[in-house]
């Protein structure tokens, strides 16, 4: 009955989405459309370039994608992908903004060139196109170059963007463009295989349909993804090829990882500014929805203030900005505080242990273990575990479920874990992927037969699983299996029930 009662929100999101649209500024702003950029093989790529309207060269602020730099919205008229993808929190982009590109009628007015390139094979680039690839590492690293070598350029290029245009920082970077001072990430996966495609090995069967659909309506470039989804359920070299290697990243990076994008962006987010080698790098959290926030004011804020830092050499611009901004909620609307850290998870978080008892509660790690089994069935079952909390407690980073399984009258089982917060019996709703409001505090998902561990890999906060093999559960076998479970920053009242 709830999913019921979410849907008239979600066909009036779809009717009247959040973004609203303002016309560009008439005056004061050089555009320049579909300029081609050869590429190292002779390909060209084309881009639109925004600039200050003056002889002084400026920065520049570079975004790549597959979504076509053209299709733009229109004052009084939101994109397609905005009535999709709805937001529970109004935002403003004026008409010149492709799909989770930055803003140029903003940061033109802040002083700096914006670049918004179509990757190789899509919108008006000439060549064929390949999702994720090495092959588009290596044509943003031109695009970095070419912004870089032009008369209106100081030299200095920053990469900037949401989702795919984040991911396509991650690949670029790791390719060390000489010209490349910074990168901001804003919610972007690092991993295609254990972010989206199969999340603890378990086959992602919603967004990665509708996202294949989407780009396939492009008729430029094939779109596999799907069908090489379908064909490799284990992480082989396929998609090892189109996981970059976050240590080569050594450029100054602000990095967003959200608390509301468990099921594509946070993991592959949070391990992304983790593992790079850069040694300036600062790490924002948020739990608002995603778009809303990113073109907002406090985000841009510390955008621009990380920018001004890196690329104008302005050295106080990033002083007082943390460098973990951890923002805890209770529940979707009300933030309860916002603290600044220094490391994630923050410095004297501890693993608390808890342990179940046979009537389901969660115990302190005081009370023994006891033996004992609850059957479910996997189509509609579930086991729910329950802690009462006994003072307030805020809950800040990743979480992990130590469980015994058996498999009946199968030889494997997909287990999906939602971490809940109930107040007076009923559940707190918090912001989500994809637009959906009232999802769980944290979510984690495991195969059972995927449940061999990284044992190096899998020291610290979050077990790591290789999914590079399958071992099937015999008949009557119990096996134990660490699930990681999605971080969060969320507060616990006194009385109220995880």
């Amino acid at each position: 009955m709830r999913r019921l009662a979410r849907i008239p929100r979600r066909l009036a999101g779809m009717a009247r989405p959040a973004m609203r649209v303002v016309a560009p500024p008439a005056s004061g702003v050089v555009v320049e459309r579909d300029v081609a950029v050869a590429l190292r093989d002779g390909v060209r790529a084309r881009v639109n370039v925004f600039r200050p309207d003056g002889p002084d060269p400026v920065p520049v602020i570079l975004s790549a994608h597959p979504y076509g730099k053209d299709h733009l919205p229109r004052p009084g008229r939101a994109t397609a992908q905005a009535r999709m993808l709805p937001q529970s929190v109004p935002y403003e982009v004026s008409a010149w903004t492709s799909w989770e590109a930055p803003d140029p009628a903003v940061w033109v007015a802040r002083g700096y060139a914006v670049v918004n390139a179509d990757l190789r094979g899509w919108g008006r680039s000439d060549g064929v196109g390949d999702l994720l690839s090495g092959q588009e590492a290596e044509d943003c690293h031109d695009l970095v170059e070419w912004c870089a070598a032009q008369a209106w350029s100081t030299g200095r290029v920053a990469m900037c963007g949401v989702s795919y245009l984040a991911i396509t920082q991650w690949a670029a970077a790791a390719t060390r463009p000489p010209h490349l001072a910074a990168i901001i990430p804003w919610e972007g996966f690092t991993d295609a295989y254990r972010d989206l495609l199969y999340p603890g090995g378990v086959r992602e069967d919603g967004f990665t349909g509708l996202w294949t659909t989407m780009l396939r309506r492009e008729r430029r470039s094939p779109v596999t993804i799907r069908d090489e989804q379908r064909a490799r359920p284990l992480r082989d070299a396929w998609y090892a090829a189109r996981t970059p290697d976050l240590a080569r990243i050594d450029v100054p990076a602000l990095v967003c990882a959200s608390f509301s994008d468990h099921c594509l962006h946070s993991g592959g987010s949070f391990r992304g500014w983790a593992g790079i080698g850069s040694a300036d790098r600062w790490l924002h959290t948020h739990r608002g929805p995603k778009w809303s926030t990113y073109y907002a004011g406090e985000a841009v804020e510390v955008q621009d203030r990380f920018l001004r830092r890196f690329l104008k050499g302005e050295a106080a611009a990033m002083e007082g900005v943390p460098r973990v901004r951890v923002e805890v909620r209770e529940d979707a609307a009300t933030i309860t505080r916002v603290r600044a850290e220094d490391a994630w998870p923050p410095a004297g978080t501890r693993l608390v242990p808890r342990y179940l008892d046979l009537q389901h509660n969660l115990l302190p790690a005081v009370a023994p273990p006891r033996s004992g089994a609850r059957p479910f069935v996997m189509r509609g079952g579930r086991v729910r575990l329950v802690w009462t909390v006994e003072e307030d407690t805020e809950l800040i980073g990743p979480m992990r479920l130590r469980v015994w399984v058996e498999a009946r009258g199968a030889d494997d089982v997909p287990l999906v874990v939602a971490v809940r917060k109930l107040r007076d019996g009923r559940e707190v709703g918090f912001e989500g992927s994809y637009g959906y409001t009232g999802a769980p505090v944290a979510v984690g998902w495991l195969r059972a037969s995927h449940r061999a561990l990284d044992e190096a890999a899998s020291t610290g906060w979050v077990p790591v699983h290789p999914h590079d093999r399958r071992e099937p559960l015999a008949p009557g076998q119990v096996v134990p299996l660490e699930v990681a479970i999605m971080p969060s920053a969320t507060l616990f009242r006194a009385g109220e029930a995880l």
